[in-house]
């Protein structure tokens, strides 16, 4: 430390001055202390620190010579001005870097405008640093992580499918995925004839992994928490468009068509389905069978009709969809002997009564056929030999024999065999 003399006007005072500004030698260790201070402030930031270097550098000779210039008090106030404005330059360059960093667009889809981006369950900052870069969406990833730590997204990764946008900034992405701000899955659940293909349509849609789903909805000790069995699954399911976060674990997508289904069973639902004294699970099992039967929509409540008279006096259901369940082989055309002897409780015509589950997941229209059946006494039915689609109507085995007949002369005209 050394006492140097400064007269402002008449004034003569002393100042203290540090070494360092002073000696040249000293001069360089207080810079490369500035240097270290601003490391700290920008971290690898480059582009923030490089640009402010020279200034400090010009600054600090600046400061040196402030203090060497005694007893001058225009260069006093010059050098204090300068200083002053030099000053602000730094500030200046430091908040334009800032505010590219955090506001220009860093998002770059080669042409798209949106896409999605994928953090998986238990991730962590790294794993989406990793994803970021892999997906070269993002132009400048140092930006990107400088932002990132400045709000603290490290402490705060959640997971999900986040659709990101060309032209976004690191603060609006930021922003997205530290407030978990999800895409939804929309996901479409319709006639499906597998528990099987059911998990590997959901599998390949959520998070959830399709094995995991698959033995949850096989297993009878789960399922009986809904009150439903193996054979029974198909009923958690009523056919409609849901949304979903895409890490929806496989318990979670369950526990939510199970709530579903009880929205779906209100209680004017209810009240038919015991009109017709059958169960919920009754219904949609008979509604699987109709939506085989017909894709005909102001068709089914009469098939429905067919089969709940058969029921009421006790025949055997003798339903053909039933029997493809059975073999396993839905694009069987023609039904032949050898099919109906295939030993199953699926095979309604082996035994009488519905089967123990569902043989698909039903439209709601064929579920509302069921509890809206038309009331009528026909007995059979069988395609009309047209090919329409629909099917011709019979009260007793002799028309029905006249009606299935023709549907065999156009089945053999056409060659279809099998």
């Amino acid at each position: 430390m050394i006492v140097s003399e400064l007269s402002v006007g008449k004034s003569n005072f002393f100042l203290k001055v540090p070494t360092p500004f002073v000696s040249v030698n000293n001069l360089i260790v207080w810079f490369s202390t500035v240097c270290c201070l601003n490391r700290q402030l920008f971290g690898t930031r480059t582009h923030l620190i490089l640009p402010t270097y020279p200034i400090l550098f010009i600054f600090a000779a600046l400061k040196t010579r402030l203090f060497v210039a005694k007893k001058n008090k225009k260069k006093l106030g010059r050098w204090l001005t300068i200083s002053g404005f030099l000053l602000a330059i730094v500030f200046a360059v430091r908040a334009y870097n800032i505010y590219g960093d955090v506001k220009k667009p860093n998002v770059d889809l080669k042409g798209r405008k949106t896409a999605c981006i994928y953090v998986r369950t238990g991730s962590t900052y790294s794993d989406v640093v990793k994803m970021l870069k892999d997906s070269c969406y993002v132009v400048d990833i140092e930006s990107f992580d400088w932002v990132a730590r400045q709000k603290n997204y490290p402490q705060l990764v959640k997971a999900g499918r986040f659709k990101i946008k060309d032209g976004m900034s690191n603060n609006q992405l930021i922003n997205m995925l530290r407030g978990g701000v999800q895409e939804p899955v929309k996901i479409t659940i319709n006639k499906t004839r597998s528990i099987k293909r059911i998990a590997e349509m959901i599998g390949s849609k959520l998070e959830a992994d399709e094995l995991d789903l698959y033995d949850l909805l096989t297993d009878n000790q789960y399922l009986s928490k809904f009150g439903k069995t193996r054979e029974t699954a198909f009923t958690l399911f009523i056919s409609d468009t849901y949304y979903f976060n895409w890490n929806t674990s496989a318990k979670e997508f369950v526990e939510r068509m199970y709530a579903e289904t009880q929205k779906f069973w209100d209680d004017d639902r209810q009240a038919k389905a015991k009109a017709v004294k059958l169960t919920p699970d009754e219904v949609y099992t008979l509604a699987s069978i109709v939506e085989e039967e017909t894709l005909k929509n102001d068709e089914k409540p009469d098939v429905a009709g067919v089969y709940l008279n058969r029921m009421r006096i006790g025949m055997p259901l003798q339903a053909d969809p039933t029997v493809k369940f059975a073999v396993g082989d839905f694009e069987i055309k023609r039904i032949l002997n050898k099919h109906l002897t295939v030993d199953s409780p699926y095979n309604t015509y082996k035994h009488k009564g519905l089967p123990p589950g569902p043989i698909c997941i039903p439209s709601k229209s064929s579920i509302d056929a069921v509890l809206n059946y038309n009331k009528h006494k026909y007995l059979y039915f069988c395609a009309k030999d047209d090919f329409s689609g629909y099917h011709a109507f019979a009260r007793n085995l002799i028309e029905h024999n006249v009606n299935a007949e023709k549907y065999r002369k156009a089945l053999n005209k056409n060659r279809i065999y099998k």
